[in-house]
């Protein structure tokens, strides 16, 4: 199955890096690549594709944030995957919170976004590992918080140790493909998994488990 996907992006030359990308792989199909937030907010909704990906700073005011908090809500099909230069946890957490499904930095190799590009359609939560790793330590010191100020809060600590061991995979970055390799079971077991984990600690997905639990 070919994964359509739109680029937003208000530098020419890294639109035109990311739009070669594409257009390199079978799997993938450019349908558009917008300089503006004006044109996105205008064409996305129209041609619906399976994956957006997502600058932050777009220039005149307007950011990527807004614009997936914009549509996302009335295209709640399209995955939107931030793609971007910025590193800091307030934008980490805003992006999330208006409904990001995957956070990447335009440093990620080629491979490696392709690969982010299909975990996203396979139901993942792509991340570059120097986010995943801000995501894991903002999740652990809210964690000690609550066990401060509520010794009797529900404990998270409800987890396999194989479960436990693929949460730490996924914080360090590695995709479902890389951890199947790396601990010498299929990937199909690999999303059992992380169903089990989401399950367990009662959400759909990490954009949820990161928004129910960090409250923003």
């Amino acid at each position: 199955m070919v994964t359509t996907v739109c680029i937003v992006d208000d530098n020419k030359d890294i639109r035109s890096a990311l739009e070669q990308i594409i257009l390199m792989s079978d799997e993938h199909h450019l349908l558009a690549s917008f300089a503006s937030a004006a044109e996105a907010l205008q064409k996305i909704p129209i041609l619906k594709p399976n994956v957006v990906l997502m600058d932050i700073n777009l220039g005149e005011g307007e950011t990527g944030i807004d614009l997936v908090r914009q549509m996302k809500g009335d295209n709640p099909e399209v995955l939107f995957m931030m793609c971007t230069v910025y590193e800091d946890d307030e934008k980490i957490f805003e992006a999330l919170k208006a409904g990001a499904n995957g956070y990447i930095l335009k440093k990620t190799a080629p491979p490696k976004l392709l690969e982010a590009i299909k975990e996203l359609q396979d139901g993942g939560s792509p991340m570059s590992s120097q986010i995943a790793r801000k995501v894991v330590a903002a999740f652990q010191n809210r964690m000690e918080t609550v066990a401060a100020t509520n010794p009797n809060a529900a404990s998270l600590s409800i987890l396999s140790n194989r479960e436990k061991e693929i949460l730490e995979l996924l914080a360090k970055g590695m995709l479902y493909k890389e951890i199947a390799a790396k601990l010498f079971i299929s990937q199909e077991t690999v999303r059992k998994h992380v169903y089990h984990i989401y399950e367990k600690l009662h959400v759909n997905n990490r954009v949820e488990a990161i928004n129910k639990f960090f409250g923003r």
